[in-house]
């Protein structure tokens, strides 16, 4: 086995891993780009009941793999750093109201998962809530 199988190997490893601590099998998208000299992941989730994707988290790393690794300790210890936040928002035309759950730093910061890569103006935030610690 050649080191760039082996390498595409422990990508697919890592991402199970984190896929599978999440629960998370097949609503998960591992967005990988240049940030200069390294590799940014954005791990985006999917909402299957709503279709809409968000931002869960982002790392750089040296490569593909080292940049999974650090998102892996990100997702085992998440819930322990970050504040849970409920968002209630629409997307614009729609009438149906959603609510959407994410772990962030503050209130920006769940409010920019939620906004990722999408159009400010696409979507009407009614309420963002810090949830009790429990």
């Amino acid at each position: 086995m050649n080191s760039s199988t082996d390498f595409h190997v422990e990508v697919a490893r890592v991402q199970s891993a984190i896929e599978k601590h999440l629960g998370m099998e097949e609503h998960l998208i591992f967005d990988f780009s240049n940030a200069e000299k390294n590799i940014k992941l954005n791990l985006i989730t999917i909402n299957p009941r709503h279709n809409q994707s968000f931002l869960f988290h982002s790392v750089v790393g040296l490569d593909k793999v080292d940049a999974l690794q650090k998102m892996l300790i990100y997702v085992k210890s998440y819930k322990e750093q970050e504040g849970s936040y409920t968002i209630q928002w629409r997307v614009i035309g729609d009438k149906e109201l959603h609510t959407s759950y994410f772990r962030a730093k503050n209130m920006y910061d769940a409010l920019d998962k939620l906004y990722y890569n999408r159009d400010i103006n696409s979507i009407s935030v009614y309420s963002i809530v810090l949830n009790p610690v429990t």
